[in-house]
C-alpha cells in the first residue's frame, strides 16, 4: 500500500480550505490523475482524507489500531499538512536506502523545480507508520504565508492558488505512482 493524504478537520473558526482542505485535494488529485492516465501501478494505492487531527490525532489512531496488523504491506505513508503553496520537495523518514531511491524518484520533478529531500518527514496522521519503521513523506511549500491564515477565519477558499496547488499535485502523482509501481518495496 502506498497511503496518500491530507486531512479533513478544520480548526474553529476557519473553513479549513488550506489547512488542510489542499492537502486532502492533492492527495485526490494524485488517484485521479493516474486514473485518468490509465496507469495501473504494481501496489495499491490508497486516499486516506484523515478526521479528528486536530482533536488529538484520534482518526488517525483508530486506522491505525484497524490496519497495523498489515504494516509490512505498507510501502510508504504520505501527508500533506503545511498548506499547498509553491512545492520545494519532500520531507522523508526512512532508511538511507529508501532515501537514495526518493532522491532519484525526486530528479523526475526536475522540470519543475521541485526536488529536494529533506531530512525528515513529519505529520500527526502519519506518525505511527513512521514509529514503526513504515517510509514517512510530508510535502514541503513555501510556508512564508501559512500561518497568516491557519486556524483564522481567512482559511478560505481564496487563500488557494491553483497554479501552486496543480504543482504539489504533480509531486504526489509522481512521487505516488513511481513508488506504487516499482518492483520491490522501499528498503525499511
Amino acid at each position: 500500500v502506498v497511503l496518500v493524504s491530507g486531512h479533513l478537520d478544520s480548526w474553529d473558526v476557519g473553513q479549513g480550505a488550506m489547512d488542510d482542505g489542499g492537502g486532502a485535494f492533492i492527495s485526490w488529485e494524485a488517484l485521479s490523475l493516474i486514473k485518468d492516465l490509465g496507469l495501473r501501478p504494481k501496489r495499491t494505492l490508497r486516499l486516506v482524507l484523515w478526521t479528528g487531527e486536530e482533536q488529538g490525532g484520534i482518526g488517525a489512531k483508530q486506522y491505525y489500531q484497524l490496519h497495523k496488523e498489515n504494516i509490512s504491506n505498507f510501502d510508504i505513508v504520505m501527508e500533506s499538512d503545511e498548506g499547498t503553496f509553491q512545492p520545494s520537495g519532500l520531507g522523508f523518514a526512512g532508511s538511507a536506502e529508501a532515501r537514495a531511491i526518493v532522491k532519484e524518484i525526486m530528479t523526475l520533478l526536475q522540470p519543475i523545480n521541485v526536488t529536494h529531500v529533506y531530512d525528515n518527514a513529519d505529520g500527526t496522521d502519519i506518525a505511527y507508520w513512521m514509529r514503526d519503521g513504515v517510509p514517512g513523506a510530508s510535502l514541503r511549500n513555501d510556508i512564508n504565508k501559512y500561518f497568516w491564515f491557519h486556524h483564522s477565519q481567512g482559511d478560505t477558499m481564496t487563500v488557494q492558488d491553483p497554479n501552486q496547488m496543480n504543482l504539489c499535485a504533480a509531486v504526489w502523482t509522481v512521487v505516488s505512482y513511481v513508488i506504487a509501481d516499482m518492483e520491490e518495496m522501499l528498503p525499511r
